[in-house]
């Protein structure tokens, strides 16, 4: 008894983290994003509602249009973002609405104030700064319910936190028809807006009184968003649906959070979607009807994790708790990254679930070094992204069981990190690009794609040059032949895999000891 009971606190703070979706922008994005001043990029886009999606037990194709039509160019993906987004506020969240009328606030070195003014009505709310050491501007990382990645590690790492309490703009405990906080004061107890998209509104809101206040101290354009459990939750609704946060951060988010929705019934002791719906107004009023069949969801995880691409995303899992529904959330992770890869970022997105720890929503010692590898990258505009998949053997999903599509190579895609062509090497002929696929301790499984850039030749025959950090040694290696296993390695195609079609791609994978912290550097290939 004494063992369920501890297992009811667990399981009702990570109920308490509920909260998916992402999108693509920021000063790192420039190759995907126009503007990256803009809350929303795709507003502009024309959705119409396509009814009641059929049944399917597979993650939906992110890259599939609402006509049926696939995207094939970067320029494509703005309107297809905006397509998601729509689906997941009908079927999931809750609409976020547009910029309020009027927002105006104060920015000091103790906190923010936020004003809100809209439809006659208004409401106000305040947040609490901490500087770290030096003179500013800094960039902020808005920081849910003071729970979640190590405020010490942002604080060192060059970045101010700002503490914000989500309940005062939307206060659990409350009915669903009578909805308390700063946001429902504005759009009506009544709303079916849950409480995720409102405390992702309060984070929309704050960033706008950063913005108006001249970057003296804060930043503007370069702020991210974190949160464990319930907030963790709140964090990856806020980084999906609002393009300016450059660098998302949700830890343990459990049902309702990153993990794919159609996983987690399967996912012996994950928290059911009945529980994560019902425990706290978190979703909208109309994902009560999902949670028996979510295969008739228009959407998933995936595809809001797709959604913050190609922004720094950070997901941080615990695998020791089932209530998490951490192999559920791995899935997630790797089908979203997939949307990373076509855009070309694939080394902006991060995933580790390899810790050793188990205590909910602790500061973990794994995480620390790629949490300070984001915040450089995302919001100091310094170093490389971690870009690192470390995926714990007791909770690994297996996302070709949930994938029925391929992910396309888009046309227009360039590198985030320096408009060049995606990741690091390449001539007129062929494009190499890395990814980690899955991590553990003393070991990963990388993966090199070589794309054949031209639209009319087929490539006959490639080699790939990279360079391996110090410490990393390949143990296998498939779909190539190398030479070298440590340092500056050459790989050459197989005799079977030496033909890549006009525009196509091809793959080669490998094993290696050594930590995968550090992605292998110098990519060529010819």
């Amino acid at each position: 008894m004494a063992a369920a009971a501890a297992l009811v606190t667990v399981a009702s703070l990570a109920t308490a983290s509920l909260a998916p979706q992402a999108s693509a922008t920021g000063r790192q994005a420039a190759a995907v994003q126009a503007d990256p001043a803009v809350e929303d990029d795709g507003a502009d886009c024309a959705v119409t509602d396509p009814g009641a999606s059929p049944a399917n037990s597979k993650l939906p194709d992110p890259f599939r249009k609402l006509d049926g039509t696939r995207v094939s160019t970067m320029s494509e993906w703005r309107c297809r973002r905006a397509e998601i987004r729509e689906q997941a506020e009908r079927s999931v969240y809750g609409q976020k609405p547009a910029k309020p009328a009027g927002v105006t606030g104060t920015v000091s070195s103790t906190g923010i104030t936020v004003n809100v003014t809209d439809q006659g009505r208004s409401a106000a709310f305040s947040a609490k700064v901490e500087l770290p050491s030096g003179s500013g501007p800094f960039p902020a990382v808005v920081v849910l319910g003071g729970l979640g990645a190590d405020t010490a590690t942002i604080k060192a790492s060059g970045a101010a936190v700002v503490n914000f309490d989500p309940y005062t703009v939307g206060r659990e405990g409350t009915p669903r028809n009578s909805k308390q906080g700063a946001f429902y004061s504005v759009y009506g107890s009544s709303s079916s807006t849950g409480l995720l998209m409102a405390w992702a509104w309060g984070v929309s809101r704050i960033i706008d009184v950063i913005e108006q206040s001249g970057g003296n101290l804060l930043k503007a354009d370069a702020t991210g968003v974190t949160g464990c459990s319930r907030f963790g939750k709140g964090a990856f609704v806020a980084g999906a649906f609002d393009q300016r946060i450059d660098l998302t951060m949700p830890i343990e988010s459990g049902s309702g959070g990153a993990p794919a929705l159609r996983g987690i019934p399967g996912e012996s002791g994950g928290q059911p979607l009945s529980s994560a719906y019902s425990e706290q107004p978190w979703l909208g009023d109309a994902f009560g009807s999902f949670t028996g069949n979510p295969a008739t969801l228009p959407v998933d995880t995936h595809e809001i994790v797709g959604m913050v691409a190609p922004r720094g995303l950070f997901l941080m899992e615990n695998p020791h708790v089932d209530w998490l529904s951490a192999r559920s959330g791995s899935v997630a992770a790797l089908g979203g990254a997939e949307v990373y890869k076509a855009l070309g970022a694939g080394s902006h997105i991060s995933y580790w679930s390899d810790v050793q720890d188990g205590t909910h929503c602790a500061a973990r010692s794994e995480w620390k070094g790629p949490l300070q590898q984001s915040i450089s990258r995302f919001l100091l505009n310094t170093g490389t992204a971690p870009g690192v998949f470390r995926v714990s053997p007791r909770k690994s999903g297996d996302l070709s069981a949930w994938k029925d599509w391929q992910t396309p190579v888009l046309t227009g895609v360039g590198d985030p990190d320096d408009g060049g062509d995606p990741d690091d090497g390449s001539d007129a002929t062929c494009t190499a690009g890395y990814r980690t696929v899955q991590s553990w301790s003393g070991g990963f499984q990388g993966e090199v794609s070589i794309r054949n850039n031209s639209s009319s030749t087929a490539l006959s025959g490639w080699t790939v040059g990279m360079t391996l950090a110090a410490g990393q040694s390949i143990s296998s290696l498939w779909n190539g032949v190398n030479t070298g296993t440590s340092g500056s390695v050459t790989v050459r195609n197989a005799p079977w895999s030496g033909t890549t079609a006009p525009n196509g791609t091809t793959t080669f994978g490998f094993t290696a000891t050594g930590s995968p912290t550090t992605a292998p550097g110098s990519l060529t290939c010819a």
